[in-house]
């Protein structure tokens, strides 16, 4: 995952390494951050933003391990017209320490499957609020076409997988009959 840089964090919910509970962290964006989270992302329209996460410390980091949910309108990558879209997943993410020294050039890390959603954070505390912020930003299709998009690439004359004509096609179509 990136870092966001931003002054002022759209959906910024800080939590201190050190006064962890075991209650489960439940992030909703309210009005004012889903306007924002969808300007950031260009979305038409942030309807709705949950996440319950779990976290638990291992060794100087902390897992956050739960669920995501997100609901928004963006516009149709082919047509333009706003579509809803709505993504549900798990959510697995390691924030780490920032190392204080650099890797050097013959030191190696081995990465496990959780370990491919890092984020690093300096200090005492870590921004729980971006890491969602960022899980919806991984979850937008930004080429993602919505329900007119054939109509329009038919109006544009722009060819759509199996409804090529000529000859190639005719024969191409034979050769799957086969």
């Amino acid at each position: 995952m990136t870092t966001h840089q931003a002054s002022d964090p759209e959906l910024s919910r800080i939590v201190k390494v050190k006064a962890l509970t075991e209650d489960a962290y439940v992030i909703e964006a309210d009005d004012a951050e889903r306007a924002a989270l969808a300007k950031r992302f260009d979305l038409s329209e942030l309807k709705a933003l949950h996440a319950e996460i779990q976290l638990t410390p291992e060794n100087d980091a902390v897992i956050a391990r739960g669920t995501f949910s997100a609901s928004w309108l963006q516009a149709c990558a082919v047509a333009g017209d706003d579509f809803a879209v709505t993504a549900k997943d798990d959510l697995l993410i390691r924030f780490v320490p920032v190392r204080s020294e650099p890797l050097t050039p013959d030191e190696e890390i081995e990465l496990a499957e959780e370990d491919c959603d890092e984020i690093a954070f300096e200090g005492d505390s870590f921004d729980l609020g971006e890491a969602v912020a960022q899980t919806l930003g991984l979850s937008i299709d930004p080429y993602a076409a919505g329900p007119n998009a054939d109509t329009v690439r038919r109006e544009k004359g722009i060819i759509i997988e199996g409804e090529q004509d000529g000859p190639l096609a005719e024969l191409l179509a034979g050769l799957k009959r086969d």
